[in-house]
């Protein structure tokens, strides 16, 4: 296969470029810098893009088996705690971003005189909002928020390839963890420190994934020619947050009982703190009906792996 990845630079792109390759694909990673680019993995080459249009790129879609649009700024930011505010400047680069990248894909694909088979597009579990206790699975509209509205437009922004004939996948994603990633690092460091413990009152779900089942099930959802609309990328062992820092603690060997009050989390963080103090009951009831097996079903196993303990 040749598989194109936009955002195939950050912390999902290059591990998916990179199990990709291992098994002989040919795959392209879309970066506006590729000569920075390093340590890409055998059958792995960057191309250069704007992020906005398909100059310079456009014509590698012509016969590409796939698509993976995993483009658009960080929402926790580039340089976390530090410059995580989401001021009115950085919520337009967050919607813009993504924005961008999705007309940039359908120019591509829409000049494709042989359209890829697949596209696969990039959403997220804030699509929903917070929703309390309610199990969240694929049929749970669209909540309200930030979070939520910028998830909404950003799946609309590729919609217009499926009257072209391509088989649009959209992917929620969970929280992804990883020690590459910078999420699960800032989770830990309370716990190594010796001050984990639940956060806001730790009643709020925890949706999340390993890095290898997020790979894993877009690879998956590529191959699947029955696979479309949308899939909600998360584990099946949903934990609350005060659980989650439980595991931990219980992982790392250290306590897990100081808590950090919600208000703190909001005068440091403002707006942004929902990324930790609203959770979703989310359920990845597609992938299971379509029989995707999880290397990492439940979130001790996850940690214990990541941590190799």
């Amino acid at each position: 296969m040749r598989v194109i990845i936009t955002g195939g630079t950050g912390l999902i792109g290059r591990h998916l470029a990179g199990s990709l390759a291992a098994d002989g694909h040919e795959v392209i990673v879309l970066s506006r810098n590729p000569e920075r680019v390093t340590n890409l993995p055998a059958g792995v080459r960057a191309e250069r893009w704007d992020g906005r249009t398909a100059a310079g790129w456009g014509h590698l879609a012509d016969g590409a088996d796939a698509i993976v649009n995993l483009a658009g700024e960080n929402l926790a930011g580039n340089n976390p705690p530090f410059d995580m505010r989401w001021t009115p400047a950085r919520k337009q680069r967050i919607l813009e971003s993504r924005l961008n990248a999705g007309r940039a894909v359908v120019e591509a694909i829409q000049a494709a005189a042989v359209k890829p088979s697949v596209l696969i597009q990039s959403s997220a579990v804030g699509y929903y909002g917070p929703r309390g206790d309610e199990e969240v699975t694929e049929q749970t509209p669209a909540g309200i928020g930030f979070q939520a509205d910028v998830c909404v437009q950003w799946e609309r922004s590729t919609e217009a390839v499926e009257a072209l004939g391509v088989r649009r996948v959209l992917i929620r994603t969970a929280p992804v963890l990883s020690l590459d990633g910078v999420l699960l690092r800032l989770m830990l460091l309370p716990v190594r420190l010796f001050v984990g413990g639940p956060i806001g009152g730790g009643q709020q779900w925890f949706p999340w994934i390993h890095l290898a089942d997020e790979t894993a099930a877009i690879r998956f959802l590529i191959e699947r020619q029955d696979a479309s609309g949308p899939f909600n990328l998360c584990a099946p062992g949903i934990v609350r947050n005060r659980e989650f820092y439980r595991t931990a603690g219980q992982v790392l060997g250290r306590p897990s009982f100081f808590p950090t009050p919600g208000f703190l989390l909001k005068l440091a963080l403002g707006e942004v703190s929902e990324l930790v103090l609203a959770g979703q009951r989310q359920i990845p009831a597609r992938l299971q009906q379509m029989g995707f097996s999880f290397r990492f079903p439940e979130l001790e196993g996850a940690l214990r792996d990541l941590l190799k303990k």
